[in-house]
């Protein structure tokens, strides 16, 4: 089981499943968010994510599509935990991967919106490139986009 927490440590939670995937997104929303290069996110679906210390606060932000997310925070430090975004649903969520205790253990399996990628940052290697999004049934593992499937398909 994968767990996680925020910076001071007031939030801490554990994940039930293995991330569908992990976008390594490159658009300048998220590297604004982030504070980075990228933001590292792993989607799951967001029953899998269990909340075992502390009550995390939800924060509305906008985002490029217009559609907006909810961002789940720590009411002390302020460090975002999870996002929903109202495109997919609030069935789905994109963990931080930076807040997950072994970070080490994690890898982008996708890198997304590299056409406003930092020039300085090459990327190279077996991780699919791709310069805006990418049809899931085409690029995710067999199993995963069964359970993203799956999870459209329970009610609500």
């Amino acid at each position: 089981m994968t767990t996680g927490h925020c910076t001071c440590g007031e939030i801490a939670y554990r994940l039930h499943a293995d991330p569908l995937i992990v976008h390594a997104c490159h658009c300048t929303w998220c590297q604004r968010e982030s504070g980075s290069a990228f933001a590292l996110n792993g989607m799951i679906e967001t029953r899998h994510i269990e909340v075992t210390e502390g009550a995390p606060v939800a924060r509305e932000l906008p985002t490029a599509s217009g559609k907006g997310q909810r961002v789940m925070a720590c009411p002390s430090c302020g460090v975002a935990l999870w996002a929903s975004y109202h495109g997919t649903g609030p069935k789905f969520s994109y963990v931080k991967m930076g807040t997950l205790d072994d970070t080490l253990a994690v890898a982008p399996d996708v890198h997304i919106f590299t056409s406003t990628k930092q020039p300085w940052l090459e990327l190279s290697g077996a991780v699919p490139v791709f310069e805006a999004f990418y049809r899931r049934s085409e690029v995710w593992r067999p199993e995963a986009y069964e359970r993203f499937q799956a999870e459209r398909a329970r009610e609500a």
